[in-house]
């Protein structure tokens, strides 16, 4: 993909990858919130100003003052450490034997719990779920009566709340939840929230988790468990090689 320059500030190109660059710096909740055409403009005059904020700063000679130069210094040995941490615990390889032995002797590590898919309608009084349920029950399909009627965030996917086990919901919610047929719906259940109406759409018994479910879960783990092996045999090593000192 061609790498556009999407400005320059004092002949130095502020590129589409520069943008991309700042924006994965950012945690995802902030990020997504840029991620429109307008919000791509915020971050550019960003960069922008940073770019003005830099050559300024150039111009007045702070980059050759002692302070910003001891911080660099510090910022070099962060980087160095970070780096050397990197090479010394990436590419480390898991066969699938060893994921296959972790499996078998930790079975007990993947069990599931009985878990249900559910819908809800929610609102807060009890006068307002009955009308609602009224609806239901005249024939307005649930996803869009959540839509229209629902105060929880779940109205956007029409009330689906996804699979859930047991201590995932309030008592009451998942008391009903786990006690109904798939596809009935709830009388108005009340909670600490308000008032649900309840539909359960799929269940999942109790089970073991198969190999290929939980195949790259074991990898992470055995990878963290030899990174860790692999840590504090080299500081073993080190620790014969540099002298340390630990004042009181």
């Amino acid at each position: 993909m061609e790498n556009k320059v999407l400005a320059t500030v004092n002949n130095h190109e502020i590129t589409l990858e520069d943008l991309s660059r700042f924006l994965q710096s950012l945690d995802p909740k902030t990020s997504a919130q840029f991620q429109s055409e307008e919000g791509q403009k915020q971050v550019l005059e960003e960069l922008i100003n940073q770019e003005l904020i830099f050559f300024d700063a150039k111009e007045k000679g702070l980059d050759n003052e002692d302070v910003f130069l001891r911080e660099v210094e510090r910022m070099k040995d962060s980087l160095l450490k970070q780096f050397a941490l990197n090479q010394l615990l990436t590419s480390i390889p898991v066969s699938i034997d060893e994921i296959t032995a972790f499996y078998e002797e930790n079975k007990s590590q993947f069990v599931s719990p009985k878990s249900v898919k559910a819908s809800h309608i929610l609102v807060k009084e009890k006068e307002e779920a009955q009308e609602v349920l009224k609806e239901l029950q005249e024939g307005l399909s649930f996803e869009k009566t959540a839509e229209k009627y629902s105060t929880c965030p779940s109205k956007a996917q029409g009330g689906d709340l996804g699979f859930f086990s047991r201590g995932q919901m309030v008592p009451e919610f998942e008391e009903a939840a786990f006690s109904m047929e798939l596809n009935k719906i709830s009388e108005p259940i009340k909670t600490q929230f308000g008032y649900h109406i309840i539909k359960v759409t799929d269940s999942k018994e109790e089970g073991t988790k198969t190999l290929l479910e939980v195949k790259e879960q074991i990898k992470q783990q055995i990878i963290g468990q030899k990174q860790q092996l692999i840590y504090f045999d080299k500081i073993a090593e080190l620790k014969k090689i540099y002298k340390v000192e630990i004042s009181a």
